[in-house]
This record gives C-alpha cells, structure tokens and sequence, in this order.
C-alpha cells in the first residue's frame, strides 16, 4: 500500500488532509482538516503535531520531547507514548 503523505512530504509538499481517530482530541477532532508541511526531527519542538514513522508506523502525533541522539519522543494527546523517532515527515501548520 502507498503511502501518499510520505510521498507528498518527501516531494517538499504542503498539503490539507484528515485522519479518522481519537488520539489527538481536542486539539485535532477525528476527521478535522489540518494541513501539513515538509519537517526534519532537527526542526520541530516539544508541542509540535508532526507526522511521523515510529516502530514501523505512521502517525500524527505530539512531538512530547527531545534529545539529540534519539531524536523525538512521540506520544497522543493523552499521554500513550509512541516512542522515540527521527523518522519526522511533516509538521501540522494549520488546523482547519
């Protein structure tokens, strides 16, 4: 299966799109239009919604820390963590 984000992100596209899902209430509703645009781990902070590859799956999630050997640390917006990543794709810069 493609993954048309990634491909769009990796061709230094912004774009609007939505996903279906719970994790990123209230700040991203399920469906919610948000737009996003090429980001590397080395740009994003601590609070920024960023569109990610951890343990082998992709998600629009919280950027909840970092460090410079592992990269971010990804989690929802109710506290489940993801993991640690440098695998960063994309930044939400918009919420629609």
């Amino acid at each position: 299966m493609k993954n048309f984000k990634l491909e769009r992100l990796l061709k230094g596209e912004s774009f609007i799109t939505s996903e279906k899902g719970n994790s990123m209430t209230p700040i991203i509703k399920s469906g919610q239009n948000h737009k996003l645009s090429p980001a590397q781990w080395e740009t994003v902070v601590p609070g920024d919604i960023v569109y990610c590859r951890v343990h082998g799956r992709y998600y629009t999630h919280l950027v909840k820390a970092k460090d410079p050997i592992r990269g971010c640390l990804i989690t929802n917006n109710h506290g489940r963590i993801n993991g640690w990543t440098k695998q960063i794709y994309g930044k939400v810069t918009e919420i629609l």
